[in-house]
């Protein structure tokens, strides 16, 4: 049963004791603040704060807000110690720990700039980790990088021959000498953080975001987007290397002096249950996850599960980060029902590392709110219609109406706005949005325009109830003229039996045959015969759904590219099919001399 007074309590004998409180002893002031610094101050007057819990739901650290801005100032005085200018770059390896608030706090303290790096979520992929950290080094080029004794080997091999970055462990940080100085906070004009893009069409780039930017979304997401009560408590398992995941579940909480329960990514991959049970027991009542996630949870789940669980105070089921599609989240819902988890509990929304976070809210209260699209018009004209015959349609997950002072506007590829229900280019103006990408210009100037429009590389339309996406603009498969969209492809081949939500990538390719669809499918079976029917099957529901003959490349399990979020990536995947592709290629013959 969920905690039913102020304080909740670790579930095991190991915990150290009590987790922070969900009823505060401050009012509730909904992130009406200038900078992160003043948010914290304020939220340091009260009792509640964030919560750490390991793989098996045990409580393993509480660090209400008063001792977390105890030891920010501690730390921004030892950072300063080291001589560093206002405004350097601090990279910290972003594990869920309370290292990672602790440092960026720090860093807010003393006019400096954070960067969270990703975790490695594939212990068997060393190199390419350490290629991914030394990538997003040599773009920030920080004057410190911090990572723990289990991810310092990563970062002091990435960091290798790197002049002017300082490694530290959060033991030798400790170690320093605070200097004899009063930190001076990060201004509203200067920036808080950088964000790395997940890089799911193209490479991560710096997002620059300043504290004033940071701050007017938080204010709409908590007051508009969530409208945060006072008997809120969070939950999340999301990286705090990702936007959702940093200034959703971490910034958000804060901003609005709410307590939180984390558990890591990684052990949320391994025991999604943990999640569920973290909600229940604590009595959480916002959580988000992207549609993967609900989807995991419901597959995992087992009955006995279920009737341990009570989420019948989860009001705010977020719903975001890709593209969001109805079938998991029914099936979530679904299953968790009798636990008294409520579909009306689903609120999608949209945003973007670009625009800090979130750009659109879907009304509380209202559940998924569908749109049902004619597949043809959309493949043919770019134009949603209402289906009005027997042919394909397409459901569409509404993620609802834009945040108080920010707009949206459809564009064409010329740059002209379209009316409503027709797809194309969506692009944000807004206070929340990015100050540019660190370091690139050029990149900059491709995605905001003179008037401050930000192209945000995503297809969708305006309907009756808000802002629908269809897809990135990137991904879309345009064969002899006609738009095919990956997500429809992969959501008929997901229908096969023995296929999985998110087990395929689907992308074009161009050959000397011209372009063709190719469809990467995650397979589990071994036996060759079922291997090949099943490749059967895929070709013909695909020919039959949308005209196209598609190549099937089966690969294994847990194969299939993810960025930092955990969303598919496309453009990898694609990357990885042509590189196997050569190596299956036969050697040219060599010419006689």
């Amino acid at each position: 049963m969920p905690a039913s007074s102020s304080t909740s309590r670790a579930a095991g004998p190991d915990g150290p004791g009590a987790a922070t409180p969900t009823v505060n002893t401050v009012p509730l002031n909904p992130g009406a603040f200038a900078t992160l610094a003043e948010a914290l101050d304020y939220a340091a007057e009260g009792h509640t704060g964030l919560n750490f819990h390991d793989a098996r739901g045990r409580l393993t650290e509480a660090l209400p807000y008063g001792e977390l801005r105890r030891r920010a100032l501690t730390t921004a005085r030892r950072l300063l110690g080291l001589g560093l200018q206002r405004g350097e770059r601090i990279a910290v390896i972003a594990e869920t720990a309370s290292t990672f608030p602790e440092v960026f706090f720090a860093c807010q303290y003393a006019g400096l700039v954070p960067v969270a790096l990703p975790v490695s979520l594939n212990l068997g992929g060393r190199q390419a980790y350490v290629e991914q950290i030394r990538g997003l080094l040599e773009r920030a080029r920080p004057g410190v990088a911090l990572a723990s004794e289990a991810f310092s080997p990563f970062l002091e091999e990435a960091a290798s021959g790197m002049d002017g970055v300082r490694l530290h462990t959060p033991a030798s940080l400790a170690a320093l000498e605070p200097a004899e100085v009063t930190p001076e906070p990060t201004r509203p004009e200067e920036i808080a953080y950088l964000q790395f893009t997940s890089g799911s069409t193209q490479a991560p780039r710096g997002v620059v975001i300043r504290a004033g930017a940071v701050m007017s979304n938080l204010q709409g997401i908590v007051r508009h987007g969530l409208g945060i009560h006072a008997g809120d408590r969070c939950a999340s398992w999301l990286p705090f290397y990702h936007d959702m995941g940093m200034v959703g579940l971490l910034l958000g909480p804060l901003a609005s002096q709410r307590s939180v329960d984390y558990m890591g990514t990684r052990d949320f991959a391994v025991r999604p249950v943990q999640w569920l049970k973290l909600i229940s027991r604590n009595g959480g009542s916002v959580a988000f996850a992207p549609p993967f996630g609900y989807d995991l949870c419901a597959r995992r789940v087992r009955d006995g599960d279920v009737e341990q669980l009570d989420l019948s105070r989860w009001r705010v089921a977020g719903v975001g980060a890709e593209l969001v599609r109805p079938e998991p989240l029914r099936r979530f819902a679904e299953r968790l029902a009798p636990a008294g988890f409520g579909e009306h509990a689903f609120r999608a929304c949209y945003g973007l590392a670009e625009a800090s976070l979130a750009v659109t809210f879907a009304p509380a209260g209202a559940g998924l709110e569908i749109d049902r699209a004619d597949a043809e018009a959309m493949a043919a004209e770019d134009v949603a219609r209402t289906p009005g015959g027997d042919g394909e349609t397409r459901e569409l997950v509404v993620c609802g109406e834009v945040l108080p002072g920010h707009e949206v506007v459809i564009r064409d590829p010329e740059g002209a706005p379209l009316p409503q229900g027709h797809i194309g280019h969506v692009t944000v103006r807004g206070p929340s949005l990015m100050s540019g990408y660190y370091n690139d210009d050029a990149a900059t100037r491709r995605a905001v325009d003179a008037d401050g429009w930000l192209y945000t590389g995503d297809l969708g339309y305006l309907g009756r109830q808000g802002l629908v996406i269809t897809g990135r603009h990137k991904d879309l498969i345009i064969i002899n003229g006609r738009n095919l969209w990956p997500e429809d492809l992969e959501q008929a081949v997901e229908q096969e039996p023995d296929v999985r939500t998110g087990d395929v990538s689907a992308f074009a390719v161009n050959d000397e045959e011209g372009e063709h669809v190719v469809l990467v499918l995650q397979c589990r079976l071994t036996d060759k015969a079922a291997r090949t029917e099943l490749r059967a099957r895929v070709q013909a529901r695909v020919r039959a759904h949308f005209g196209v003959s598609p190549e099937v490349d089966l690969v294994g399990a847990h194969t299939l590219p993810r960025t930092s979020s955990g969303k598919l990536s496309r453009s990898r995947a694609r990357q990885d099919y042509l590189a196997r592709q050569a190596a299956r290629a036969p050697e040219p013959a060599q010419s006689g001399s």
